[in-house]
Order: structure tokens, then C-alpha cells, then sequence
């Protein structure tokens, strides 16, 4: 189906109500323990009332030295519980299904957050070092404790950060994970503790529990034909819910010479996916590329800084199908009336061009 506005049953739960689903965004609105404010709780419950089918926080990190940011959203921690319980309640409430994302951010973890970050092997550039096998084990174990925070909360569920870099995708990395033990080595050792992680979750959370999962295929050593075979197994076990695909743009075609001539998300749009489904992200910025998104094969389409420039994007996409979001950069008091708060803002000035100098006007 080609209707961004047709309901998408999901193999577990309930279904989504449209095909819109809110990106995971990094906003560094927190609190420094990873409570949850009440800066990040209304842009994320101001999304949900704009219409997105299912609202997805940012990264939430699974262990302490696994933050990636400050002001990052925690789920390490009995402590977070009653800040989830109150987001999850409020996302219910104005009618999206909800999620976490689960996330350890390895050797991209700031070492003025954590101190000395981890990775699957020593990593030199980063001065990160390796994890021991037992503290994969723990990795392990933490991931799918965090999901079970998650369900306790009452989110309808989680997805699992496998992409940016972040610790999973250094698993998967033939370049970063030098491990020479069961989680190392060939291509099916290395995706081991995601399946592992995966088939966790899926045990110790009760039946209608919602399970994604992020992967990206290009960048921080990722190799195309391997996540590929990655995202072909995830789908062919049925074990997750949906396949959520950050490509940074749908429409481009492969860094990897080998797999030029047609786009990257064709690459997975091909695969049989039997109940699974699938949907990209990246430069979904209106109405026409998030339909050609589904017209491409796609199920549903993630939407980032579309959402962060109109908290309502799907009701201006149904009311408007040529919709298009408004020209960056936009001022600082668009941003506030669109529910980012101050820190927010700060960190969307890293962004080149997003926003408007107030001094100058440009």
C-alpha cells in the first residue's frame, strides 16, 4: 500500500495508525542523571499530538559509560522508571504508540561523560578499550534489562540502536571489532550479540511487545553486502517488528562503487520480509518524498528534521499531500513555538545552516 495515512498492522500490538513514525532525535534536553524532563516529555508528547503513528525517543543509553550526549534520556536505571512511565502515559494519551530506543554509544561515548569509553576491541583513535567476554555478557544482559524497563514503563516497545557508529555497529564493523573470541571474526560472529540481544528481548517480554531495529548501511566502517545480509536475517527469523533504515538520504545511490547505479534503499526494499516491516529515514523533508518513500517498497517512513521544523508534519502532509517544511534556516522563536526547548536549540546550532543567526537575520 501507498497510502501514508492507510493504518500498518504490526506482526505484535498494536498497529500504527498511519505510516509516520518520529525518528529517534538526539535533543540533549535531560536531566545530567538521565531523568527524563519536562523539556524532552513535551517535545515528545507534542509530536504525538501532531499525529506521528509512533513516537520513538532519542537514544536511550543502557549502561552509564554508554551516553553519547548530555542531557541523553537513561533507561540503565530503576531511577528513570517514573520519568518513562510518565512519557509512555503521555505519548498513550494523545494517541501514538510509543518506543524506546536502546542504545550504547561505545567508543563514540565523550570521555568527559564517561571517562574511558568501550568498544568490542582496543580502538586506538578513540583511546577506547575492548570489552572482556564477560562484560559482553553484561552488554548483553543490559540491553535486554532496559527493554524490560521499557515495557514496565508501558511503551509498547523498544528499537534497538544498531547504526551510527554506535556499539552494535562496531560489532559488525570487519574494521572496528577485532575480536578474536565467539563475537569476532567472521560475519555471523560479529552479528551475534545483536542476535543475541534481539532474541533476549524477545524472551523475557510478553508476547505483544514491540521489537525494531536500526541499522545504516554506509559509514563507520560498515560494509553494504553485510548489512544487508544482516537486515535479510533479522526479517527471515521474524523476531523484530519493523526494520527502521537511517540512509542520511532515500534517494541516494551507494558510497560503495560495487553498488552503484541504483539507490542504497533499494537494497533492502528487495528483500522478503514476510511480517516484518520496513522504513527509511533520511532528508524526508515533505509530503510527495515520504509518499515516494512507500511507492518505492518501503512500509512506513521515519521522519526527523521534518519533525523538528513542524511537530504536526503528518496533519500538514493530510491536509496538503505537495506539503513541503519550511526553508532553513528558521529562527530561534520557530523552534521554541515548535517545542524545543533552549538546550535543544543550542544543539541544533551545530547544525550548519538549521539556524538563524539572530544577529545578522541569516
Amino acid at each position: 500500500m501507498t497510502d501514508l495515512f492507510a493504518p500498518l498492522p504490526l506482526t505484535r500490538g498494536p498497529a500504527m495508525k498511519n505510516r509516520l513514525m518520529l525518528a529517534p532525535l538526539t535533543n540533549q534536553q535531560s536531566h545530567p542523571d538521565g531523568r527524563l524532563s519536562d523539556e524532552e516529555y513535551n517535545w515528545l508528547t507534542k509530536r504525538a499530538s501532531g499525529g506521528f503513528g509512533l513516537v520513538m525517543t532519542a537514544a536511550s543509553h543502557v549502561q552509564s559509560v554508554g551516553q553519547g550526549f548530555p542531557g541523553q534520556l537513561g533507561i540503565f536505571g530503576d531511577e528513570h522508571l517514573d520519568g518513562l512511565i510518565r512519557l509512555a502515559a503521555g505519548i498513550r494519551e494523545r494517541g501514538a504508540l510509543s518506543a524506546v530506543q536502546l542504545h550504547h554509544a561505545g567508543y563514540r561515548a565523550p570521555k568527559e561523560l564517561v571517562g574511558t569509553p568501550v568498544c568490542p576491541s582496543d580502538h586506538e583513535e578513540s583511546g577506547s578499550r575492548g570489552l572482556s567476554l564477560d562484560e559482553v555478557y553484561q552488554l548483553r544482559d543490559d540491553f535486554i534489562a532496559a527493554a524490560k524497563r521499557a515495557e514496565k514503563a508501558g511503551f509498547d516497545g523498544v528499537e534497538v540502536h544498531g547504526a551510527h557508529g554506535y556499539i552494535l555497529a562496531e560489532f559488525l564493523s570487519p574494521g572496528v571489532n577485532q575480536r578474536t573470541d565467539q563475537y569476532g571474526g567472521n560475519p555471523e560472529n560479529r552479528a551475534r550479540l545483536l542476535f543475541e540481544i534481539i532474541d533476549g528481548i524477545r524472551s523475557a517480554c510478553r508476547s505483544d511487545f514491540q521489537v525494531g531495529l536500526r541499522l545504516s548501511p554506509e559509514r563507520y566502517e560498515q560494509q553494504l553486502d553485510e548489512v544487508v545480509a544482516v537486515a535479510a536475517r533479522t526479517m527471515a527469523e521474524g523476531k523484530i517488528d519493523y526494520l527502521d533504515l537511517s540512509l542520511w538520504d532515500v534517494t541516494k545511490e551507494p558510497m560503495d562503487e560495487r553498488f552503484t547505479g541504483r539507490t542504497l534503499m533499494s537494497y533492502f526494499t528487495e528483500l522478503p520480509r514476510g511480517g516484518v516491516r520496513l522504513g527509511a529515514a533520511g532528508k524526508v523533508m515533505d509530503g510527495k518524498t515520504a509518499a515516494w518513500v512507500l511507492e518505492s517498497g518501503c512500509d512506513f517512513v521515519t521522519i526527523g528534521r521534518g519533525a523538528i521544523l513542524r511537530h504536526d508534519f503528518p496533519e500538514r502532509v493530510r491536509a496538503d499531500a505537495a506539503y513541503e517544511s519550511p526553508a532553513l534556516p528558521v529562527t530561534i522563536d520557530h523552534l521554541l513555538d515548535e517545542g524545543l526547548s533552549p538546550p535543544f536549540i543550542d544543539y541544533m546550532n551545530s547544525w550548519p545552516g538549521f539556524v538563524a543567526d539572530q544577529a545578522s537575520g541569516n
